[in-house]
């Protein structure tokens, strides 16, 4: 995409949000303790994507499902806890990968990037507007000593949730509406499982496209069937675009949190306005995700960096 003044603008925007104090993050943390890490996270996940399509939209899941319980922490990350969470549970993927890219990592670079940055990172490097601008993700977190499935529980926003439900849940994380929007467009990749639209479907929704409802029914039956899969983006679903918001336009939203963006109410502008114009939902999905990121952070000298993902050092 050709760069224009907007773009440069907002690429200006985003280098002071990268470089902004938010705790101790910095764009170059590593350049110096691990000059190798983003390119070692890169090509992890590159070759994760490439063997498994999806992996792009799992990635950024998990990052949004660490980030909004207790901060980027990678307690998400830590067996069992708030992997047995009811939002989370026989639903997030990606661990492996994210393990297998630890491994490397500890064997160039011992005790250095933690896993909370891996995960960050990956998130930004697959299908998504952040791919190749990994020097705007600040780093330097550190990972936690603990989880919690309870505030999983409670912080996490599900697929039947209201507009005013969203709005709180990213309100209290500090993200305001326009980042609730863009980062909802995460949905233009990945796939979602039949119980999570089945009451979508048959349970009278008036806001959903008659045709698209009937053809959801084909591979989601009114009982059974709760892990098959259904496209969030049914017109380009491998594609990181704004074809998500020109589906709810027509109300092809898959979930009943995708519909309720475009459904006479406040946030209705703003799902025309990313419809219309890619690159003013690619720059607002970038901001928001560096946001994100910053989230409740833990630096210095808190928490740990763990030799694995997936338990607290002993």
């Amino acid at each position: 995409m050709a760069m224009g003044s907007a773009s440069c603008i907002s690429l200006v925007v985003l280098v002071a949000l990268a470089t902004a104090a938010t705790g101790q993050l910095s764009s170059t943390f590593y350049d110096t303790s691990c000059p190798r890490a983003l390119a070692t996270i890169k090509s992890g996940v590159a070759a994760a994507v490439s063997s498994d399509p999806r992996m792009g939209a799992s990635l950024l899941r998990l990052h949004f499902h660490d980030c909004f319980v207790q901060g980027c922490d990678a307690s998400v990350l830590l067996s069992g806890m708030e992997q047995n969470a009811g939002p989370n549970v026989g639903s997030l993927r990606g661990f492996g990968v994210i393990d297998s890219i630890k491994t490397q990592l500890e064997s160039i670079c011992k005790q250095t990037v933690s896993c909370a940055d891996i995960l960050t990172v990956a998130a930004a490097t697959p299908s998504s507007p952040l791919k190749g601008r990994h020097g705007l993700v600040p780093l330097g977190r550190r990972d936690s000593t603990t989880a919690s499935a309870a505030l999983a529980n409670s912080d996490l926003p599900g697929p039947g949730s209201s507009r005013s439900q969203l709005e709180a849940a990213f309100l209290k994380k500090n993200l305001n509406t326009v980042d609730m929007v863009a980062l909802s467009g995460a949905h233009t990749i990945g796939k979602a499982q039949c119980s999570n639209f089945r009451t979508r479907i048959y349970g009278g929704a008036t806001n959903i496209n008659t045709a698209f409802a009937t053809s959801l029914k084909a591979n989601c039956p009114q009982s059974g069937g709760n892990g098959n899969l259904a496209n969030l983006d049914t017109t380009t679903p491998n594609t990181f675009d704004n074809a998500y918001y020109t589906n709810l336009l027509s109300q092809k939203g898959l979930l009943h949190s995708d519909q309720v963006l475009f459904n006479n109410d406040t946030t209705d502008n703003t799902v025309r306005n990313f419809a219309s114009n890619a690159a003013a939902f690619s720059s607002a999905f970038t901001t928001a995700m560096i946001k994100m990121g910053n989230i409740a952070p833990l630096t210095g000298t808190q928490g740990q960096i763990r030799l694995s993902c997936s338990k607290v050092n002993s």
